[in-house]
């Protein structure tokens, strides 16, 4: 049964916020380029997963996509977890090209493509944080100790990978190809036979999970080092790069390419979301907008039918989920 869908994750929306926003001559714009390509990899590698979750018993596994866990000042995110009642198995998928190598010496990935070798974070040791951050959620909200593993999933058909090292048994069991994913699935089912999870436990554990699912935007911003200054204001033009459109007879005109929006204000309001947090006030609704009137402010918030809370100034707007759109 999938509990939280796949989606297109947040921290791609936020990073293609971030790249709306962010002057292109900014010293972190390229390789803020550059993690979102990677994303973007990543998360075809993970639809592409799609047709062997497809295979698993529906009644017995709940399957929750893309979770942004907060982690202090970090966030811990997991590509899929899978609970059944045995075991919890948190799933990392790599959709990475040429030849890949885990060297559990050094503990480092190594891609080798087209006779270049890059050497890249490993992605055993983000999977064990993983296994450890969910170790410690069910202890502190008093879950039975049940069993939780991960596993590393290449996606890429065409790549292959090997395991050095003196650690490589260890590490072996936790890296596979997609086409056999299903077998580990097995594996483990065959490991762990002895329920421990309630159906009223995995249903609790669900809820608990969605609901700590939070928008990872100042984990974003603060491993860039971005400052809410380094960003550009205002509403962006639909139809052209332009970014500074004009309030004219209830409605956005562009200077650029004289065009007219009605709406153009909506994009504005989900960078300020993906960016900024959930929540908005009149007053910065106007600041990010460069809106002058509260009345037009208030008014335009109103038309987009938030939630709220606080009365008079200090009201603030929410959408029901983000995603915003």
């Amino acid at each position: 049964m999938i509990i939280k869908e796949r989606a297109k994750p947040l921290i791609m929306l936020i990073l293609e916020a971030l790249l709306r926003r962010l002057p292109h001559n900014h010293q972190k714009y390229q390789q803020i380029l550059v993690e979102l390509g990677r994303r973007q990899a990543g998360y075809q590698g993970e639809k592409s997963l799609d047709y062997y979750y497809r295979e698993l018993p529906h009644q017995k596994y709940m399957i929750l996509h893309d979770l942004n866990l907060p982690d202090g000042d970090y966030n811990c995110q997991i590509d899929t977890l899978l609970l059944i009642p045995e075991f919890i198995l948190a799933i990392d998928v790599k959709n990475m090209a040429g030849k890949l190598i885990f060297d559990t010496e050094n503990e480092q990935l190594i891609q080798i493509n087209n006779g270049n070798e890059k050497g890249l974070p490993y992605p055993i040791a983000q999977a064990e944080r993983h296994q450890k951050y969910l170790q410690k959620l069910l202890a502190a909200h008093h879950f039975p100790p049940v069993p939780v593993k991960y596993l590393v999933v290449i996606s890429n058909g065409y790549t292959s990978y090997t395991v050095t090292g003196r650690h490589a048994n260890r590490v072996k069991p936790h890296v596979c190809k997609s086409d056999v994913f299903l077998n580990k699935i097995t594996l483990l089912e065959n490991q762990y036979s002895n329920p421990l999870l309630t159906a009223k436990d995995l249903r609790k554990l669900c809820r608990l999970l969605v609901k700590m699912n939070t928008l990872p935007t100042s984990y974003i911003l603060k491993k860039y080092g971005i400052q809410s200054t380094d960003l550009l204001t205002g509403v962006h033009c639909p139809f052209c790069s332009n970014h500074s459109l004009i309030r004219k007879n209830q409605n956005w005109f562009c200077p650029s390419c004289g065009t007219f929006s009605k709406d153009a204000y909506i994009n504005a309001l989900k960078d300020y979301f993906l960016l900024f947090g959930p929540t908005i006030t009149n007053k910065q609704f106007r600041e990010f907008t460069q809106i002058k009137s509260h009345d037009t402010a208030k008014r335009l918030l109103q038309s987009c039918n938030f939630q709220f809370s606080g009365n008079n100034r200090y009201r603030s707007y929410f959408p029901k989920m983000i995603p915003w759109y």
